[in-house]
């Protein structure tokens, strides 16, 4: 199948800046046409779309925007993380598959059918995923081509209480926890994101998640593709579970501004 454009949105910012904000949660649109394989209740629906949506997480990027002296780049879903998880390996490499969340959820957050268990996720990867990876492997190689290098902001959030399907929901849970990879964070990108966050209280690394997104073409391979993960805790800028978001929003707006900005000289 073709691409489909309408389900993942690539926002223009400077020629010259190196930085693409990621936000692939944030959305509750689920297609038509994927739906009827969803066997929860309208309502059950939107009870999950509320614990496992980013909420807010695309005006908090755009607000940043903004506010950035040297505009960078968005890539932005435009579909629910419950239509695919462009996050996920599509393969036996994602642990998520264990309780059953990896590319393709066949388990709600509270570990609940979500589909069928003889689900073909084949369809919904073709057809999502695939197209998805594309189009952000070529985000990142524009800014390579443009400016030598490209930085990856994975922006986030989760929930204040640990949900049933965490695998590692047992540690802290910071108001700001940053998400790093052995390669592809440099220590000089965790500093300026430590200090662009300090306004907002506490932040803590890899705990409740870890690691950061970054397309596999470059994935271990590229030095020059810098990445760093920003969860957010919901309860410091919104109502949990799905509610409207509060004055923290701001404050995380000039902050990851405040990132966007340190590491786009």
């Amino acid at each position: 199948m073709t691409d489909t454009p309408s389900a993942f949105e690539l926002l223009s910012g400077a020629p010259h800046s190196p930085v693409l904000l990621h936000v692939p949660h944030s959305s509750r649109q689920i297609p038509a046409g994927v739906r009827p394989g969803i066997v929860l209740s309208d309502a059950e629906l939107e009870r999950e779309l509320d614990h496992m949506t980013d909420a807010h997480t695309a005006e908090l990027a755009g607000r940043a925007a903004e506010l950035a002296g040297l505009t960078p780049w968005r890539f932005v879903n435009r579909t629910s993380r419950l239509v695919v998880d462009p996050e996920r390996f599509p393969d036996e490499r994602e642990e998520m598959t264990a309780v059953g969340m990896g590319a393709v959820y066949t388990r709600t957050s509270h570990r609940r059918v979500m589909r069928p268990d003889d689900t073909d996720p084949e369809p919904l990867i073709e057809r999502y995923f695939r197209p998805y990876a594309r189009a952000m492997t070529g985000a990142v190689a524009d800014r390579l081509a443009a400016t030598g290098r490209a930085l990856i902001i994975d922006v986030h959030s989760y929930p204040a209480v640990p949900l049933p399907y965490e695998l590692h929901g047992e540690g802290p849970r910071p108001p700001v926890c940053l998400g790093t990879d052995g390669f592809h964070t440099p220590p000089w990108l965790l500093a300026a994101a430590r200090k662009a966050f300090a306004p907002c209280a506490e932040t803590g690394l890899d705990s409740p998640f870890g690691g950061t997104y970054v397309p596999l073409d470059f994935y271990g391979k590229r030095a020059e593709v810098g990445a760093l993960m920003v969860e957010i805790r919901r309860d410091t800028y919104m109502t949990e579970p799905g509610g409207p978001a509060g004055p923290g929003l701001s404050r995380l707006a000039e902050s990851l501004a405040a990132l966007v900005d340190a590491v786009s000289g």
